[in-house]
């Protein structure tokens, strides 16, 4: 009989480069699921990871080796920091996402670094990791794969809404769980406004000064990957091939950009969300505090937008690996068919122990 509470670090590093996301936290199983989230932290990359996660998709598949283990190692060093530092005792687990090196499901390719057996020695912790590639073999997308949590932790909204390096979102439909990528977020707004110096734009002030040229919106609204359905995902290669040179070739100025790319953002996501009527959008990531971004959003949507508190806000995705992992150590489906397109429910990951 599998035990009801579990204690977990669960460990995420997005692709918006903001740094590692270290959640420590508990889980009761009373008919449903509960969480407390103990203590959560981001700890920033310096430069020369910063630079290093940049370019993972230039590396050739030798460099990619080499890299992965220093970040293993890396990684490995700042759970521990993490551990110390706040005096955690009881840990069952150690779940970690790791970094997406290489998305590529269409070719059955997806590859994230830091999931090596070598983080259980240096823990000397069971580790759960490498949640995506099961998924990617079953002709799944491996993403997203944070709707199980969103389902399970999170069940009173009818849509979970991140608002990260991408826009991802999950709602029930027809009694199953669906969930996609919507559109880049981050991804792109802090691309540009680190041109000028900055990390991000706070609250979204650049934004909200600049101009909305309405022939890039229109050509950015028109990109094929909006007509698809779902399960659909997005990855930096399809933002390097297909956003990038089309902001690029209108040689705006930067708040220009960051102006129309919020307002493309708000489009897309009211899109989706509006299928529905009168619903509850729970919204976290760091996308939450650009305000400009959240106020275009409600004004192309009729719903009520919930803002949870800032550790959900920031830490729901690390929180939710570290539930993926709890359910694969229970050895129940923690990946869904209806959300990857994957050819059946799983329990995905790799158990690593010292």
């Amino acid at each position: 009989m599998a035990k009801s509470k579990y204690s977990v670090i669960g460990v995420m590093s997005g692709t918006s480069l903001d740094g590692i996301d270290l959640v420590y936290a508990t889980f009761l199983f009373k008919k449903v699921w509960h969480f407390e989230i103990i203590v959560a932290e981001t700890i920033e990359y310096n430069y020369q990871w910063r630079q290093i996660l940049k370019d993972l998709i230039l590396s050739s598949s030798e460099e990619l080796v080499q890299i992965d283990e220093k970040y293993s190692i890396y990684l490995s060093n700042i759970i521990n920091n993490f551990i110390q530092k706040n005096n955690i005792q009881r840990i069952d687990a150690i779940c970690s996402h790791g970094h997406t090196a290489l998305h590529q499901p269409e070719h059955k390719l997806t590859y994230q670094i830091g999931n090596l057996q070598e983080m259980s020695s240096l823990l000397k912790r069971k580790v759960v990791c490498d949640f995506r590639v099961q998924d990617v073999e079953l002709g799944g997308q491996g993403a997203p794969l944070v709707p199980i949590g969103d389902k399970l932790l999170f069940p009173q909204y009818d849509f979970c809404l991140n608002l990260g390096g991408f826009a991802n979102i999950s709602t029930e439909e027809k009694n199953s769980r669906i969930a996609y990528d919507v559109c880049p977020v981050n991804i792109v707004l802090n691309h540009y406004i680190k041109k000028l110096g900055f990390d991000y734009d706070d609250g979204g002030r650049m934004a909200s000064k600049g101009n909305l040229n309405n022939e890039l919106l229109q050509e950015l609204n028109a990109l094929g990957f909006y007509q698809k359905k779902y399960p659909k995902s997005l990855g930096l290669e399809w933002v390097n091939r297909n956003i990038f040179p089309l902001i690029d070739g209108f040689q705006l100025e930067i708040k220009d950009i960051l102006t129309t790319f919020v307002e493309h953002i708000a489009i897309q996501i009211a899109s989706e969300i509006n299928k529905k009527s009168k619903a509850t959008v729970l919204i976290t990531g760091g996308g939450v505090y650009n305000k400009f971004l959240v106020n275009k959003l409600k004004t192309h949507s009729k719903h009520t937008i919930v803002i949870p508190l800032d550790a959900i806000v920031e830490f729901k995705e690390a929180l939710i690996f570290g539930f993926l992992g709890v359910l694969k150590l229970r050895n129940e489906v923690n990946c869904l068919k209806s959300v990857t397109g994957a050819s059946k429910d799983h329990s995905s990951g790799r158990i690593f122990l010292p």
